[in-house]
C-alpha cells in the first residue's frame, strides 16, 4: 500500500508541474528483484485512486528480469532462478545491473 501511495504521489507532483488534469496511463518497470507484487500494486493502486482525478487511470507494468555483469568476462547476462553464478565462466563475484528497480517509464495525460 505505501509503495503504491508513493506512486501516486509522485505522479500527482508530474502532472502538477506539467498542468496536466487526467491521468490516462502510467507504463512501469518493475524489477524481478524489487519484492514488488505486480498484482498486489495493481490493486492499491485502484483503492487508492477511486474518487480521485486519478480513478480510471491504467497502471500498464512491466516486469524486468534480473541481469548480470560479470567482472572477470566482461560479459552480462540474465540471471535465472536467482543462480547468481556467471553462465560463461562460473565466477560467483557478480554485479547486479537491472531488475531491482521500480521505475516511472511513461504517463500519458491530458
Amino acid at each position: 500500500m505505501s509503495i503504491a501511495q508513493s506512486l501516486i504521489d509522485i505522479l500527482k507532483e508530474e502532472m502538477e508541474k506539467h498542468c496536466a488534469k487526467e491521468l490516462k496511463s502510467v507504463h512501469l518497470h518493475i524489477g524481478e528483484l524489487s519484492a514488488v507484487v505486480p498484482d498486489a500494486l495493481s490493486f492499491c493502486f485502484s483503492v487508492l485512486v477511486e474518487g480521485t482525478t486519478l480513478e480510471g487511470a491504467e497502471l500498464i507494468m512491466k516486469v524486468v528480469p534480473m541481469q548480470g555483469y560479470c567482472p572477470r568476462c566482461r560479459l552480462e547476462f540474465e540471471i535465472k532462478n536467482y543462480t547468481f553464478l556467471c553462465p560463461f565462466c562460473g565466477n560467483t563475484k557478480i554485479d547486479t545491473i537491472a531488475g531491482q528497480d521500480l521505475s516511472i517509464v511513461e504517463m500519458e495525460v491530458h
